[in-house]
């Protein structure tokens, strides 16, 4: 299916936000929320065009300091290590901005698009940040998907080590193809072994991504406000939609346990563990997603 999208961009919290939708305009709102470092076009058309199909108003968009989104720089200075520290011992940290910020933001394009409720769908920290959305905002959300994600509590298990080091490492070279190089064998690191994405997807997307909108500060203070959010779990039980987590079992970012917990704490929540999964938009699962987000907006 080829789709068609409609562009523009909301002024939110005192933000640009970039979105796109497409599907028929008058069929039940999907909202897609990107993770780190992520932008709209992360979410693969395979998976938009296969939720059209089951007639989604499919929405996806740019979260603050990503894309073609304003950015969140409010002057805090980023200081990794030292923030990552601070949230494995349970101290607060300077930030410029939580992901409770990036919550308002959903809830102002939401009022700015006139959609009153929404299914909403979130990866990695797209996941966090629509588990918050659903806790704080019962009324808007319809039904709730996340993805690879996590509660963010400090006791969940840490990332594998190799993938730590990796993404702590500041990238000195920033040419467009040591960017795709570094952005493809880190995508190998963290991927679904038994899942795939060939590897000519990947390279035509980190390109299309470095041409669209190349920020790597952007990203830093996406992980700043990760650190700074902490917990999000005194939320979960506040929840009251429908929720479907879905997690991979080789996932070595955001550990199995991670989406075990969300699942354990959401009222109702069916938790689906994929064997092979790692923590990537794999295209060959898209198929598999579509079909667990439709069933549980059909939960609504």
């Amino acid at each position: 299916m080829k789709l068609c999208w409609t562009a523009g961009s909301a002024c939110v919290n005192g933000l640009q936000l970039h979105w796109e939708e497409t599907g028929p305009a008058h069929g039940d709102p999907l909202l897609l929320v990107m993770g780190l470092g992520g932008q709209l076009i992360h979410w693969p058309d395979a998976l938009c065009a296969a939720l059209v199909e089951h007639g989604f108003r499919v929405i996806r968009f740019d979260n603050r300091d990503a894309g073609l989104s304003g950015a969140g720089d409010r002057g805090v200075k980023v200081n990794l290590p030292k923030a990552w520290l601070d949230a494995r011992f349970g101290r607060s940290t300077p930030s410029n901005y939580t992901l409770y910020d990036n919550a308002d933001d959903i809830i102002g394009l939401l009022d700015t698009l006139g959609i009153r409720r929404t299914h909403i769908v979130g990866a990695s920290m797209g996941g966090m940040i629509s588990q918050i959305v659903a806790g704080r905002h019962p009324q808007r959300v319809r039904s709730l998907t996340s993805i690879m994600s996590s509660t963010n509590h400090p006791k969940l298990p840490a990332a594998r080590l190799d993938v730590l080091w990796r993404m702590a490492s500041v990238p000195r070279a920033r040419s467009r193809e040591a960017v795709i190089r570094r952005s493809t064998a880190m995508l190998n690191r963290v991927g679904s072994p038994k899942f795939p994405t060939p590897a000519e997807y990947r390279r035509a997307l980190a390109g299309r991504a470095y041409d669209r909108a190349f920020r790597p500060e952007g990203s830093f203070r996406q992980t700043q406000a990760i650190l700074a959010t902490g917990s999000i779990e005194p939320l979960l039980s506040q929840i009251r939609a429908p929720t479907q987590v879905i997690h991979g079992l080789a996932d070595p970012l955001l550990r199995p346990a991670c989406g075990r917990r969300s699942a354990q704490l959401i009222r109702g929540a069916r938790l689906e563990l994929i064997d092979g999964m790692g923590h990537d938009v794999a295209l060959p699962l898209m198929p598999r997603w579509a079909e667990l987000i439709a069933a549980n907006a059909g939960r609504a």
